[in-house]
């Protein structure tokens, strides 16, 4: 396969930009904004594979079902359903804006999208202590009355920055379509794939079947990333660097760590679950899998943090 291989994690929250920017059409643009990067990357001779986030429209999506049926009785849609229609509906703008972009800069290839299964354990431990956020960011009094109109919906503070919903989040064991997403890289396509982190089955009798939860997309991009032989790793966040004491007096960015320095971090608690630290945890096991580079950083500096060194670059 010619190129280097790049895996691209775009978080769900950087391609919402703000509450004033929440809609489909927002998410579009910012979405362009981003993949001007990667075809960046690309014109170095990158072949690129990208994931995204899902979480604030998962959240979106369930709400929505929610008020649907409240105020017409209308079913629920089941999560796992949920799941895959973000893989359907962010992949399409995904691989839409890429080959937009790679044609309109005279740079051959398409992109495309796999609606990409992961099996997980039905006895994780994740399914009995829901811990992924989905949705929106609520403050406290906007909780209160969320809690009182949906109380089956689990509430956490999320690392200073307001309450959201959480959800199962399994660890990912295997993504079922690998073989699809190898052979479309080698015919030269860049791929969209384990969007939201997959979407979560397990094995049974009776073969594949889906299951209430979203996987952790760091976690699964990392997984997936060592096992196609990629290069580097790219997660990006809504943040241009890792921060230690996240919020707290002595706030610093970190340019570069190593392995051994990122796990010292984490045990002492700088990263906050279900927000930087699957990131770190996804680095440090793509690290451990042979990958030879991670670089965390906002979508605006995708492209710079592979040239220039900005972000936050994590190495063995």
């Amino acid at each position: 396969m010619p190129g280097k291989l790049a895996f691209i994690a775009i978080g769900g929250n950087s391609l919402i930009k703000s509450k004033a920017h929440q809609r489909v059409e927002d998410q579009h643009q910012a979405i362009r904004e981003t993949i001007r990067n990667v075809a960046d990357l690309i014109a170095r001779d990158y072949r690129v594979v990208i994931s995204h986030g899902n979480g604030p429209q998962v959240g979106f999506i369930m709400l929505r079902s929610e008020v649907a049926r409240r105020e017409t009785g209308l079913h629920l849609v089941p999560l796992v359903n949920v799941v895959a229609d973000t893989q359907g509906s962010i992949g399409y703008q995904i691989q839409q804006s890429l080959s937009n972009e790679l044609a309109r800069r005279g740079i051959g290839g398409l992109c495309a999208t796999v609606v990409t299964q992961v099996v997980v354990d039905p006895d994780d431990p994740g399914f009995a202590h829901p811990a992924k956020p989905v949705g929106e960011f609520y403050d406290a009094e906007q909780a209160a009355a969320i809690r009182r109109q949906y109380p089956d919906w689990t509430l956490v503070q999320d690392a200073g920055r307001g309450f959201r919903r959480v959800v199962p989040s399994p660890r990912p064991l295997e993504v079922v379509e690998e073989p699809v997403i190898e052979s479309l890289l080698r015919q030269g396509f860049h791929v969209v794939a384990v969007g939201g982190g997959g979407i979560p089955v397990i094995r049974t009798a009776e073969g594949l079947q889906g299951v209430d939860a979203v996987i952790d997309k760091d976690l699964a991009s990392g997984m997936l990333a060592a096992r196609l032989g990629a290069e580097l790793l790219i997660i990006s966040t809504a943040v241009e660097q890792v921060l230690l004491n996240f919020g707290k007096p002595g706030e610093r960015g970190i340019s570069r760590m190593t392995a051994a320095e990122a796990r010292r971090y984490m045990e002492e608690g700088h990263f906050a679950p279900g927000s930087m630290l699957p990131k770190v945890q996804s680095a440090l096991g793509f690290l451990a899998a042979g990958g030879k580079e991670v670089i965390i950083t906002a979508p605006d500096y995708i492209h710079r943090a592979v040239v220039d060194g900005r972000g936050t670059h994590i190495v063995p």
